[in-house]
């Protein structure tokens, strides 16, 4: 059996990234470099940032391919995220919008990757 337990993101500078996603997640990584940091989640998932300078092999995609989602419980939640990370300056590409999987929120960390909340209504 096979069980997720990393999401890694090419980046620019991951101290840099390091310290939006520090922000973001409200807390601090496990390891940080020059060339990769890395962040355990509340859930126990691993978000690893890799300088794109550096992955080997080199990596062919660009930003903006993917997604990051948390779900959380609901619409209120999406909302008080979306106000939460407009004061911390986070770039929203799409403000709290209802779409037939549920209410969600879209935004961009500095690299361009998207982070995605939303609230499902279907199953």
């Amino acid at each position: 059996m096979i069980t997720n337990t990393y999401f890694l993101l090419y980046v620019e500078n991951p101290m840099a990234s390091a310290d939006f996603y520090s922000r973001l997640l409200d807390k601090q990584p496990v390891q940080a470099s020059a060339d990769f940091t890395l962040f355990i989640l509340d859930s126990g998932i691993k978000l690893g940032l890799w300088s794109r300078q550096v992955v080997k092999p080199e990596a062919q995609a660009s930003a903006g391919c993917g997604e990051l989602g948390w779900a959380v419980d609901s619409r209120e939640a999406v909302d008080e995220l979306h106000q939460h990370w407009r004061a911390l300056g986070i770039t929203i590409v799409q403000p709290p919008t209802a779409m037939g999987f549920g209410y969600t929120l879209l935004a961009l960390d500095p690299d361009g990757h998207r982070l995605r909340v939303l609230y499902l209504t279907v199953g």
